[in-house]
C-alpha cells in the first residue's frame, strides 16, 4: 500500500483539488497542518483525508516525520499540496519494487500553466560547493546558461526518459519505508523549511541507494504557495540558514566559513542593485542576510 503525506501552511488556495486527483487511488492520505489561518484543515476533512492540525508550525521535515510516523504503507509519498496528479501514481510504486538497490522514485513536474516539464526544477543533481557558490554570488542570475548552472539544474537532462537521477524536487518524492527508518526520516534541524530534501537525498546516495525519475507519473504543480506568503526577509533568512547548515554538516566547517564569506559578498552586492535599481524596501532583507553571515565568521 502506498501512504501518501502532504504538509500543510496555509494551502487552502491549492489543496483540494491535489486531494480530489488521489481520490480512488486507494492510497493511505494524510495531512499534517503546521498552524494554518485559513481553512486548509477543513479542507483536507471534507476530501476525506485524515487530518493532524498541529498548533503551531513545526515546518516541513518536522510535519513530514510526524506524518510519516502515522502512516503504514510500504511505500511512503512525500507530496506537495500545490501538485495535482495526472497520471502514474502506481508507475512509482512499480519502479521501486522492481529495484532493490532503489531507495526512492519521483514523478516528472509539469508546469501548470504552460503545461511542460519544469526543467531545472522537477529534477537537479546534488550540489556542491562550487554549484551553491555560484548561486549565492548571484551569477546564476546573471548568467543562467552557465556550464555551471546547466549542469546542476539538469539541463541537459531528458525529462522523458526513465533514469537514475541526483536530487528530485520534494513536492514529490516516494520512498521506501525501510529506507525511510533507515535514514532516520529528515533531519529536523532544517527549519522551517528548505535544504532537508536536498539533504536527505545526499544521505541515500551515501547509503548506496539510488532514486529513480520515473516519467509515467506526471504531476502539474504551480509551486510557491505557502513561500508566497512568507515575507522576503524571512524567506532569505530560512532558506541561507539552513544552507549554512548543509554545507557544515556535508561538507564542514572550513567549507562553512568559506561559504559565509561568498553569502556576504553576494549580500553587497544585491544591496548595491536594489540601491541602484530604486528598490530600497528590499535592502533590509539582504542587509539581514549580510548579519546572519558576518555572525559565523565572529
Amino acid at each position: 500500500m502506498i501512504s501518501i503525506i502532504l504538509i500543510t501552511y496555509n494551502s487552502a488556495g491549492v489543496l483540494e483539488p491535489c486531494l480530489r486527483s488521489l481520490a480512488g487511488s486507494g492510497a493511505e492520505i494524510i495531512v499534517v497542518d503546521n498552524a494554518s489561518s485559513d481553512h486548509s484543515v477543513n479542507i483536507a476533512e471534507a476530501c476525506g483525508a485524515r487530518v493532524i492540525a498541529n498548533p503551531v508550525n513545526r515546518g516541513f521535515a518536522a510535519a513530514t516525520n510526524q506524518g510519516v510516523a502515522e502512516t503504514t504503507g510500504s511505500d511512503v509519498l512525500i507530496l506537495n499540496p500545490d501538485t495535482v496528479l495526472i497520471e502514474g501514481l502506481d508507475a512509482l510504486a512499480e519502479t521501486l519494487a522492481g529495484d532493490p538497490q532503489a531507495g526512492a522514485a519521483a514523478g516528472v513536474l509539469v508546469d501548470s500553466a504552460s503545461g511542460q516539464p519544469q526543467q531545472g526544477f522537477s529534477v537537479r543533481r546534488l550540489p556542491n560547493f562550487a554549484t551553491l557558490g555560484w548561486e549565492v554570488l548571484g551569477l546564476n542570475r546573471i548568467w543562467p546558461g552557465n556550464p555551471v548552472n546547466r549542469k546542476y539544474r539538469c539541463l541537459d537532462l531528458d525529462l522523458n526518459r526513465r533514469q537514475p537521477v541526483g536530487q528530485p524536487a520534494g513536492a514529490c518524492l516516494m520512498v521506501k519505508r525501510e529506507v525511510w527508518k533507515q535514514l532516520g526520516g529528515f533531519d529536523e534541524h532544517f527549519h522551517p523549511l528548505w535544504f532537508e530534501d536536498v539533504d536527505f537525498c545526499l544521505r541515500l546516495a551515501q547509503a548506496g541507494l539510488r532514486i529513480w525519475l520515473e516519467p509515467r507519473c506526471r504531476l502539474l504543480h504551480s509551486g510557491g504557495h505557502s513561500i508566497e506568503k512568507i515575507g522576503l526577509k524571512e524567506r532569505q533568512l530560512y532558506w541561507y540558514g539552513n544552507l549554512f547548515y548543509y554545507v557544515k554538516k556535508n561538507m564542514g566547517s572550513a567549507a562553512a566559513l568559506r561559504m559565509r564569506a561568498l553569502v556576504a559578498v553576494g549580500a553587497c552586492a544585491r544591496i548595491a542593485v536594489a540601491l541602484l535599481s530604486g528598490r530600497i524596501g528590499q535592502t533590509g532583507a539582504f542587509r539581514a542576510v549580510l548579519r546572519l553571515a558576518l555572525k559565523g565568521q565572529a
